[in-house]
């Protein structure tokens, strides 16, 4: 059964890259709206699971806002998946006119100091819009690392996807990812992260809204052990075609402390900006799986994987 589902997975996945880029724009938005409004009436697992990360969040809403904002939250999500099946047909300047960002000479001028820069990212608005805005806009190439998803050919699907964008796409397990990102970085280069959500079993408690989440310590421990600029990235949508994003000042790496104690600090400091963003624009956090650890079942110790 779960080899048929796998199979029906990694075929809707690419019904949506070879004929979602196709439609006109319009088109393509007004059916991820569909999508998304049906989801959200569904009220499915992952609808209801946004909207309890969600009351953490906006933890004076209401029944009424909430369900307001995991509606918005869904139709956010759907734009990210709208997107980011267009994205490979997407002029250089179309990319250019669908992203602002504020702050981006942190990131300019540290990759011209020669220092390498580690960029930590929230599942925020469209990542990979951020990513092809960073190559092709800015061109520069920059790596990132991928989590192997089921079936494998899904996994290689997003990894075609994302290399043909301009990225280079490590795999999170079964390989030496953190090895080759600390080269990149020692070379001058820029790594990517997506940096929200733990993957691994060395992931960081940090406080996050109040109660105790777990993110991974790779960008901190990269950034202390390469040298690199760690400058955490936030996104958010507005009312216009345009997606906006900030580039924050870089996170220090303490001067006393244990190595561990040094990734707990800069991880906090980085889940703080994360926090930040997040509640200036929730109904973008796409955040449809457990996060914190109260709400982790038990014998688990991380959160489950998803396509992103």
């Amino acid at each position: 059964m779960s080899g048929a589902k796998d199979r029906m997975t990694d075929a809707l996945y690419g019904l949506g890259w070879s004929t979602v880029k196709t439609l006109p724009e319009p088109v393509a938005a007004a059916l991820g709206r569909t999508v998304a409004d049906t989801a959200w009436r569904r009220r499915g697992k992952s609808v209801l699971r946004l909207e309890a990360n969600l009351a953490r969040v906006v933890p004076g809403a209401g029944p009424e806002r909430l369900a307001a904002l995991s509606r918005a939250g869904m139709r956010s999500y759907m734009r990210y998946w709208m997107e980011s099946f267009r994205l490979p047909t997407w002029s250089a300047e179309r990319v250019s006119d669908g992203v602002e960002v504020k702050a981006v000479h942190h990131l300019t001028d540290g990759l011209a100091s020669g220092r390498g820069v580690v960029l930590a990212l929230p599942h925020l608005a469209n990542w990979d819009l951020a990513g092809v805005w960073v190559t092709r806009a800015l061109g520069v190439p920059f790596t990132t690392v991928a989590e192997r998803l089921k079936p494998e050919t899904l996994y290689d699907r997003f990894v075609a996807y994302r290399e043909s964008l301009g990225m280079e796409v490590l795999p999170h397990t079964g390989g030496s990812a953190f090895g080759t990102l600390a080269r990149r970085l020692r070379e001058g280069g820029l790594v990517c992260l997506v940096a929200d959500r733990d993957l691994s079993s060395s992931g960081v408690e940090v406080g996050f809204f109040g109660e105790t989440a777990r993110m991974p310590a790779g960008p901190a421990l990269l950034a202390q052990q390469t040298g690199a600029l760690l400058l955490p990235v936030t996104l958010w949508y507005d009312d216009s075609p345009v997606m906006r994003g900030r580039v924050h000042p870089p996170v220090d790496v303490p001067g006393t402390g244990s190595r561990a104690e040094k990734t707990s600090v800069m991880a906090q400091a980085v889940a703080d900006v994360f926090a930040t963003g997040i509640a200036e624009h929730p109904e973008d956090w796409h955040m449809l799986q457990r996060l914190w650890l109260a709400d982790l079942e038990p014998g688990r110790t991380r959160p489950g994987g998803s396509p992103r």
